[in-house]
């Protein structure tokens, strides 16, 4: 492997983290006492799960882009690197919307849209690389279980509110003392 394919590995690797980390920052994360208080489905992973679960997924997300790019660069996997940053984009946006905005309505059409790019990702990244479009498997399941999580929640909050004029979970929020 030459040194630029090794830095471009690294830049690849580290753009998806850094910008789940910058993510994290910005939406407080699932440490707050917002999410604390509200109602979760039981299959809910445990909170120390999603920091390492998203390293890993972050890890494989920029060696799967990675692999993509060493095949013929940008200019010739434009389509399939441009969809990748889209996803990438999505990705960062979900974290403030849910975490730092409480819009569970956002967040929601959000994880959606974000579930299709990472599909759309996977499909062109198929046609360049099947062991990069493999490595995003993990990616879609895991995002799919997030938009189980994230649809219970708007169902049992932003649904009723809209629905039965139920408080949101920010008007319900326990007042400090």
């Amino acid at each position: 492997m030459k040194i630029v394919d090794v830095s471009v590995l690294i830049l690849s690797v580290a753009l998806p983290i850094g910008i789940g980390f910058l993510g994290s920052l910005v939406g407080n994360g699932g440490n707050s006492e917002w999410y604390k208080q509200l109602k979760k489905p039981p299959w809910t992973p445990p909170n120390w799960a999603f920091p390492v679960v998203w390293t890993i997924l972050y890890a494989l997300m920029g060696i799967a882009a990675w692999r993509v790019w060493i095949h013929a660069g940008f200019e010739r996997q434009s389509i399939a690197l441009g969809i990748y940053l889209f996803q990438l984009l999505l990705n960062f946006l979900w974290t403030p919307l849910f975490f730092g905005l409480h819009s569970l309505s956002a967040a929601l059409a959000d994880i959606v849209l974000l579930w299709f790019a990472i599909a759309a990702t996977i499909y062109l990244f198929w046609h360049i690389d099947a062991m990069a479009s493999y490595l995003l498997v993990p990616y879609i399941l895991w995002v799919t279980l997030a938009s189980t999580l994230n649809l219970y929640i708007w169902i049992h909050y932003d649904a009723k509110n809209t629905l039965h004029g139920i408080r949101s979970p920010t008007e319900q929020h326990p007042k400090s003392s």
